[in-house]
């Protein structure tokens, strides 16, 4: 091959590697800030507030529990997940707009408390409590919320649980209301049809201290399968097959007419909206599509708007990013990634949540992650002084809401109000 055909291919491939990499260099992702967030900055500031702090928008809540209910069928209840949304004021507020008193509940410290201030509330246990925390639940009872204890659900998963549950309800003197946990193919326990259902529907007849209450199947896997033939809708007709099963048992052990009156529950934010009739579940839990966590930002659950937040204030902000031990790169970090070019440390950070304003921020990987003061970076237009406010979307709601103290309360631009958390609790 003549030496200058080679050398213009040497020079060729050297180009187009040039362009892939220049092809490949990030782009600038920081902008403006949204009107949205510089009203709920200016609410804060108004407020005095200069802390870390969880902001629920009104407004948002109020439009996703119409759109919520806007999507039930004639007959389905609506259990609020009480996990999700962990603040009485929060609760009552959902129950007032929803018009429900039914609460999912999941574990002993909140049954106590939901016991002792909304004593009248239906409470359905989400998961089966070890029976010394049931035990300790009515140590901590105290005589004159007594009654609220026969508003209780217990949720019974295997045989040996009943056996537990009949033992304590022998002790302290009660009938236990239970509900019986069946697996429709999330496979996180319960029961499937069969011998030992059968054998616990009849042990729950036959004892004198356990009322059947229902049957809660939960689905959360069915958002995750692929809808690629036809996947996703097989396993959500398997999990429904597996619930009229459940109910053909008991229908066998306890006669038909006590079907009627039994809680048959399904479902939780992600999935709610499969459930088009009262055929199989006649009642759904859901808390967190009200506040919608990034967690939830699903096809199902698109009209459901971000309602909650977390707003922390800038400490320190730098126009440029600088590496303990690697300041050589800083100048070179910011000609390929334009979007180190900026600096801010916040007051807080670590939490389970994705910064969303300013636009184009993101947590520095070599840096590492700090509860104390976060770094994130930037492109060339971040515009933030100290002081303002960075927010971020949670990733979930019930263990974020919980690291805040008191929820504040977004409406009409302005904070109006400030709403207590449960204690902190699994």
């Amino acid at each position: 091959m003549p030496e200058l055909s080679r050398r213009h291919m040497v020079l060729g491939a050297a180009g187009l590697v040039g362009l892939g990499v220049v092809a490949s260099r990030p782009s600038d992702r920081s902008g403006a800030r949204d009107p949205y967030f510089l009203s709920l900055q200016n609410a804060l500031t108004a407020a005095g507030i200069a802390t870390p702090t969880l902001v629920i928008d009104r407004a948002r809540l109020n439009a996703n529990i119409d759109t919520l209910m806007s999507h039930l069928p004639d007959g389905m209840g609506y259990r609020i997940v009480a996990k999700s949304l962990p603040s009485l004021d929060l609760i009552a507020h959902i129950g007032a707009r929803s018009g429900t008193d039914r609460l999912m509940t999941f574990n002993q410290p909140m049954l106590n408390t939901l016991s002792a201030m909304m004593p009248a509330a239906d409470q359905l246990m989400g998961k089966p409590l070890p029976v010394a925390a049931a035990k300790r639940y009515f140590q901590e009872l105290a005589p004159a919320q007594a009654q609220a204890a026969d508003n209780v659900q217990w949720l019974i998963d295997t045989p040996a649980r009943a056996r537990q549950y009949a033992e304590l309800a022998g002790a302290v003197g009660r009938t236990f209301r239970v509900n019986v946990e069946i697996d429709v193919g999330l496979h996180r326990g319960g029961f499937a049809p069969g011998p030992d259902l059968q054998s616990t529907l009849e042990f729950i007849k036959e004892s004198k201290v356990l009322t059947f209450t229902g049957f809660m199947g939960y689905e959360p896997h069915l958002p995750g399968l692929p809808t690629a033939f036809g996947w996703r809708e097989r396993a959500k007709n398997a999990a429904w097959s597996l619930y009229r099963e459940c109910l053909s048992s008991a229908a066998t052990v306890f006669g038909a007419d006590k079907m009627g009156g039994l809680t048959r529950n399904a479902a939780g934010s992600p999935t709610y909206r499969y459930y088009q009739d009262t055929e199989i579940a006649n009642e759904i839990s859901a808390g967190s599509c009200l506040v919608k966590p990034t967690h939830f930002d699903t096809d199902l659950l698109e009209p459901h708007l971000p309602a909650s937040f977390i707003a922390t204030p800038v400490i320190k902000s730098f126009d440029q990013t600088r590496i303990p031990g690697l300041e050589f790169t800083t100048g070179l970090q910011r000609l390929w990634n334009p979007n180190t070019a900026r600096t801010v440390f916040i007051y807080g950070g670590h939490w389970l949540a994705d910064p969303v304003d300013p636009p184009g921020l993101a947590f520095n990987a070599t840096f590492g992650r700090s509860s104390n003061q976060e770094m994130l970076n930037g492109g060339h237009e971040l515009d933030i002084s100290p002081d303002e406010f960075v927010f971020f979307r949670p990733q979930q709601s019930e263990a974020v809401f919980l690291q805040f103290g008191d929820i504040a309360v977004y409406d009409d631009g302005a904070i109006v109000d400030r709403w207590p958390v449960f204690e902190a609790s699994a």
